[in-house]
């Protein structure tokens, strides 16, 4: 049950996620997964198909840009980059988002006050 709500909860943010890390500078994929891993203290350990997919998305939308760049004499890395509509979006996901979370914050603070409220009676 937990997995499964989890993996629901995150297909509404992963592209975000992706914008905010692209957002602070150009990077390739693995170091994308690598940077999200590490600022959630391990909760946001996407696989591989995940992250590409959503980059693929972003960039068919127009979000990002995405440019190979030579890392050594035998291999390439694709760089992505947000791009001015990318920031646009971000910035009103963002928006949306911080009001979800203060609804459900909230939300979850009154259960407890509720429960309290309910076991004085």
């Amino acid at each position: 049950m937990t997995q499964l709500y989890v993996r629901e909860l995150l297909r509404g943010v992963v592209e975000t996620l992706l914008l905010i890390i692209i957002n602070m500078l150009p990077v390739h994929g693995y170091q994308i997964a690598k940077e999200l891993n590490k600022r959630s203290h391990g909760y946001f350990n996407f696989n591989g198909s995940t992250i590409y997919s959503a980059l693929r998305r972003l960039e068919d939308e127009g979000l990002v840009l995405s440019s190979w760049q030579q890392v050594t004499r035998k291999q390439d890395r694709r760089y992505y980059e947000i791009t001015g509509k990318g920031r646009q979006i971000l910035a009103e996901k963002l928006a949306e988002l911080q009001r979800f979370y203060h609804a459900t914050s909230r939300i979850i603070s009154n259960i407890d006050s509720n429960s309290e409220t309910a076991e004085k009676k």
